[in-house]
């Protein structure tokens, strides 16, 4: 058996690697080949091309990419010909994913979306192109599957997979030691993994820490970053402003586990962010002519996986195209001001972690995957 996978960002890399292990795991001799990152090889993807390199966003840096996606979809295309595999998984990357599902639906070959993108916030005409295209939806968060299947698409909910990496996490003792042996308030600073959106984020969250050091000197900032050449940005940033601000890598869990609140750029750490419980502050900044398309397409009431989680503001967040760093700032002294209502905060979000932050979501997607792709001649595509 032979799976196609292509996975295009970080967060999608280590779903596909986690959906790997467990294909493997249920079936020894499933061969898995596709488009992803260093966590799919290492867990046995045969690479075509390492595409999460070419994680980008906004429009023009697409398009300044554009010929590397064409040759990428015309080298899936002669693969789907040539060594035609029994399904293609799709995770998340929608704009390049869905040129692949096309070829492979034209091929004939059954095409499953594990962690779709969210078509019911925005641009919900697009449901259109999964309806045509993908036979089967895996669907990350509980109410996407009532409304993809009201929509003429055939879904199965599995859970967010996200949390199967969260319940395997394991915290370096030494960090938190070293850390916690030294004075201060500690508050997590999460500019997020692309790199557009560090730079793009960064200064709103530098002049909150700013804020909230000026009215609680006793606060001191540690800064989660993704990799070396963000922390080189961020540090770049931070000279002279003489600001109690450290930047790690890959200390993302153990940053998080040891503030007291956190100010994050809005993504699937939320998710990690409601797993430890901890009170935080979501923003997005954006450019102008961007927050005005969203506005006009934007169909759900947050922009926070939580908060759409909770069907209601636990995470105060801002959409925004300019710097709301008091406001941030605001949020997070309350929280410290206030042991009562940060009690009640975490409370609330260990409540709702209990509900939705159930691991095994990779597991439940490749028993589906195997049990569709085993029922020889029983895949049906509904009309587009």
């Amino acid at each position: 058996m032979r799976i196609f996978i292509s996975a295009g960002e970080p967060s999608g890399d280590l779903h596909g690697a986690n959906l790997i292990r467990n294909l493997r795991r249920l079936h020894p001799e499933v061969e898995c080949v596709g488009f992803g990152g260093e966590r799919m090889a290492e867990a046995g993807c045969g690479l075509l091309y390492p595409l999460c390199r070419l994680a980008v966003m906004w429009f023009l840096r697409v398009l300044a990419h554009a010929p590397t996606f064409l040759q990428l979809l015309s080298r899936a295309d002669r693969f789907f010909r040539h060594h035609r595999p029994d399904a293609v998984v799709l995770i998340d990357f929608p704009g390049f994913n869905w040129w692949l599902a096309r070829r492979a639906h034209f091929h004939g070959i059954p095409v499953f979306y594990f962690v779709p993108p969210q078509l019911w916030a925005w641009a919900g005409w697009r449901v259109r192109k999964m309806r045509r295209y993908v036979d089967h939806v895996l669907c990350s968060l509980p109410f996407e599957g009532d409304w993809y299947e009201a929509r003429g698409v055939r879904a199965h909910y599995v859970g967010h997979p996200y949390f199967d990496e969260l319940a395997q996490q394991r915290l370096d003792p030494a960090f938190l030691a070293q850390e916690k042996g030294r004075p201060g308030t500690v508050i997590a600073l999460l500019p997020g993994s692309r790199t557009q959106e560090v730079q793009r984020n960064w200064p709103s969250l530098m002049r909150a820490a700013a804020h909230i050091h000026q009215a609680r000197p006793e606060t001191r900032f540690l800064v989660a970053c993704y990799k070396p050449s963000q922390q080189q940005f961020v540090d770049s940033r931070l000279r002279g402003q003489g600001l109690p601000i450290e930047t790690h890598v890959s200390r993302t869990p153990e940053i998080i586990h040891l503030a007291r609140a956190c100010v994050a750029v809005s993504g699937s750490v939320g998710l990690e962010l409601l797993y430890r419980s901890k009170p935080t502050v979501v923003v997005y900044r954006v450019r102008s002519i961007d927050l005005a398309a969203y506005r006009l397409f934007k169909t759900a009431p947050y922009i926070s996986l939580v908060n759409l989680l909770a069907g209601r503001e636990m995470y105060p967040e801002f959409l925004t195209d300019r710097c709301q760093a008091e406001a941030i700032a605001e949020h997070v002294l309350r929280w410290l001001g206030d042991p009562a209502v940060h009690r009640k905060t975490c409370a609330e979000l260990a409540a709702l972690c209990r509900d939705v932050a159930q691991p095994g979501a990779c597991e439940r997607a490749a028993r589906y995957v195997l049990e569709i792709v085993g029922r020889k001649g029983t895949v049906r595509r509904r009309a587009a």
